[in-house]
């Protein structure tokens, strides 16, 4: 995917997403993050361009936090719909925000880890990797909690535990598998885009 189309996505979606939102407060602590990523690709783009396996998956995300955003995940409509098909007693679409929350900083800290040469050979890879995205899980509810004070009420739709005692454990075990996935199922493709980023960067 070229940056232009990478970029008009990613802007065409931010605009969607924030023309009326359900809530502007909820929306600007959902996409937050997609705006903070952005910010980092720019500022590295020439002295640490990454693969176009991370760059597809960092806007995947984005598109996620920025449909949550718009309509807040407790109500966004298709899991809405799904909630309905498959009588679930809430709405998932923060489940599978959570998976990414794995899957997709899995490989970007698999990314930064082996060209950063932090891990000597492949032993301890896949275990840092995993503990990268539950430290980011961790501190993302930790985040939420310290939200959820600070703002009261006013926090539900951004906690979206709509009424699930168990929603921060299964928050953390859905990027512990989305993790895992990523790792079993893209290492091999991520490995053969790094070869040539790298063999670019020698030339």
């Amino acid at each position: 995917m070229g940056a232009m189309l990478w970029w008009g996505i990613y802007l065409a979606a931010l605009v969607w997403s924030g023309i009326a939102p359900k809530d502007f407060y909820i929306w600007f602590l959902e996409v937050l993050p997609a705006l903070i990523a952005a910010g980092v690709l720019v500022a590295t783009r020439r002295r640490f361009p990454l693969t176009p396996l991370v760059y597809i998956l960092i806007l995947i995300h984005s598109l996620i936090l920025m449909q949550g955003g718009h309509y807040t995940y407790a109500e966004e409509p298709v899991f809405n719909w799904l909630k309905e098909v498959f009588g679930w007693p809430r709405n998932n679409y923060d489940k599978l925000g959570h998976f990414a929350q794995g899957f997709i900083p899995a490989m970007v800290a698999r990314e930064i880890l082996l060209r950063k040469a932090v891990v000597n050979g492949r032993g301890w890879l896949n275990f840092l990797v995993v503990c990268v995205c539950l430290a980011i899980s961790a501190f993302y509810e930790l985040l939420e909690w310290w939200v959820a004070e600070l703002s009261g009420t006013e926090a539900d739709a951004f906690l979206a535990t709509q009424g699930y005692v168990w929603d921060t454990q299964s928050d953390m075990a859905l990027a512990l598998l989305g993790a895992i996935t990523a790792l079993f199922f893209l290492s091999r493709v991520h490995d053969r885009q790094l070869a040539v980023v790298q063999r670019q960067g020698k030339e």
